[in-house]
């Protein structure tokens, strides 16, 4: 019985969705679009305000969005109320491994032995892949990466001790504390920019020459919080689960 109501749940909803896209005259027919009528052909411009000046590297600046990444640019610029939504997602999952367990309080216990060359190996590329993490997304305006791989490199770090040392334990109020501040900033930045621009997380500073590391207005700042973010809760969900690998 749950299955056929699923099916009929899963049913209505896709008719929804697809006479919701069809009917809609804002989707054009498959190979008849005008990409010059699309807003995302102004923010490769970046000219969503209709200045059409033509963007050189190294030279063009106080453009709408510094970033020389066009997918920083939609991601954190143009649409980073959506990028705030997606660490909210994260958020909510990481809450949500915690309450599942979260409630472990034995003493963890791997069920091999890290050899030698593990655990000095481990030690040795840690500080190697948080500073290459921390370089991801604090260039994330200038090159491909940005907040959530850079974010996922430093757990990935974090991982690696774990698995290499059975008596290491991350500071989890540390990475909490991490978490919760970077996440409440992010939202601070989007209410000032709200005051000082007229909308939320609108970019208030100035975004400089395209191309430069101090430029781009908030999106730097944007990064980093989300980096340090994503890091935060990604340890805090690969230390619940490791709470599965346990002798008791």
């Amino acid at each position: 019985m749950k299955k056929i109501v699923a099916i009929l749940f899963l049913g209505i909803l896709g008719f929804f969705i697809f006479s919701g896209i069809y009917a809609n005259d804002a989707f054009g027919s498959f190979g008849k679009v005008n990409l010059n009528d699309r807003v995302s052909n102004k923010f490769i411009t970046k000219s969503v305000t209709n200045d059409n000046e033509i963007v050189e590297y190294n030279k063009s600046s106080n453009l709408e969005t510094g970033s020389s990444n066009y997918v920083t640019s939609i991601v954190v610029n143009y649409r980073s109320f959506d990028t705030l939504g997606e660490v909210t997602v994260l958020f909510v999952s990481s809450l949500g491994v915690a309450l599942l367990l979260g409630s472990f309080g034995g003493k963890l216990t791997l069920k091999y032995k890290a050899n030698f060359i593990l655990r000095v190996g481990a030690k040795t590329v840690f500080p190697l892949i948080a500073l290459i993490g921390i370089y991801i997304f604090t260039h994330g305006h200038l090159t491909p990466g940005g907040g959530f791989p850079g974010g996922s490199m430093i757990a990935s770090a974090v991982l690696l001790l774990y698995l290499s040392d059975e008596n290491f334990r991350a500071k989890m109020s540390s990475f909490k504390l991490t978490e919760s501040l970077m996440g409440s900033l992010y939202v601070l930045v989007g209410i000032f920019g709200l005051f000082t621009a007229g909308y939320f997380l609108s970019n208030f500073l100035n975004t400089g020459v395209v191309g430069n590391l101090f430029s781009a207005g908030i999106v730097p700042i944007v990064y980093v919080l989300v980096g340090l973010k994503v890091g935060s809760e990604l340890t805090g969900i690969i230390t619940d689960f490791l709470k599965e690998e346990v002798n008791e």
